[in-house]
């Protein structure tokens, strides 16, 4: 049976750190802000706004909650964002995505003051990353990286194969892998003979967006395996972009889908913000 990496236990480790780091800064009249702001009702996103609010209350830190009708114009958004941009008791502003489609979201991301980009989307944030200077890192890249540091799973000198290129996990994983010494890959949908390339892993993060694509056939025996993709089979359960029945018993660790990659990005979040208030 292979380890299972288990992201609830993880991210309750870190929630328990943040929250004795935030009391200690209380008690120097450091406190943290969080503002979040949703444009519209999708509810998925009203679902992960509601729990960032709950982590922001268990680490002890303030959350200001501003939830705007669908029809709001970009120019009311971006004016929202400069105020909030200006406001010393606010440290941290995420947008929640994705906005609707009169909304040019590259230019939200671009609006954030970089010092306050606790979601580690910005330019600037990017930039840092590539070229190996301090900045928010993107929270689900980041914690992945938690998930493996904390259970014992070497990187460095490792084969690491990222499936997926997406600005918000793919590129930032490829670049935070590279950072802790792995030799990196990152594969994608125009990548020739799939299968062998992921086969070269020793560690394999798949965030294709695709239910159950990965299976035994893209592993290596004993490989690590994170899945970072989450959708609803055809019996409305939820599964990831791995076949995990199939592929368990092949690899070393697996993360499971729900409860693996999901609850490390908000507590990330949370990390994020405790380091620019500090910063601020």
């Amino acid at each position: 049976m292979p380890q299972i990496i288990d992201g609830k236990e993880i991210s309750t480790a870190i929630k328990e750190e943040l929250k004795i780091e935030v009391g200690k800064l209380k008690e120097e009249n450091i406190y943290i802000c969080l503002a979040v702001i949703q444009v519209g009702n999708d509810p998925a996103s009203s679902v992960y706004v509601g729990n960032k609010k709950k982590a922001c209350a268990y680490i002890g830190i303030d959350s200001l909650s501003f939830e705007l009708p669908e029809e709001t114009t970009q120019e009311e958004l971006l004016k929202l964002i400069r105020d909030l941009n200006e406001k010393k008791e606010v440290n941290g502003i995420l947008v929640q995505l994705p906005l609707p489609k009169h909304i040019d979201e590259d230019e939200v991301i671009r609006a954030i003051d970089p010092k306050k980009d606790v979601d580690g989307f910005h330019p600037q944030s990017v930039g840092a990353l590539c070229i190996g200077q301090h900045g928010f890192v993107s929270c689900t890249p980041a914690g992945i990286i938690q998930l493996l540091k904390r259970s014992g799973i070497e990187i460095a000198g490792k084969e690491c194969v990222v499936i997926g290129r997406s600005n918000i996990v793919g590129k930032p994983m490829a670049l935070l892998l590279l950072r802790e010494n792995g030799t990196v890959t990152v594969a994608h949908s125009r990548t020739k003979d799939l299968k062998e390339v992921s086969k070269r892993a020793d560690i394999l993060v798949v965030a294709v967006g695709r239910p159950k694509m990965i299976t035994k056939e893209y592993l290596k025996e004993g490989a690590v395996v994170i899945d970072v993709g989450i959708h609803r089979n055809e019996n409305n359960k939820l599964c990831g972009d791995v076949d995990y029945d199939d592929v368990a018993p092949v690899c070393s660790a697996i993360t499971p889908v729900p409860g693996g990659v999901g609850p490390m990005t908000i507590a990330m979040l949370m990390h994020n913000c405790v380091e620019a208030g500090k910063a601020q």
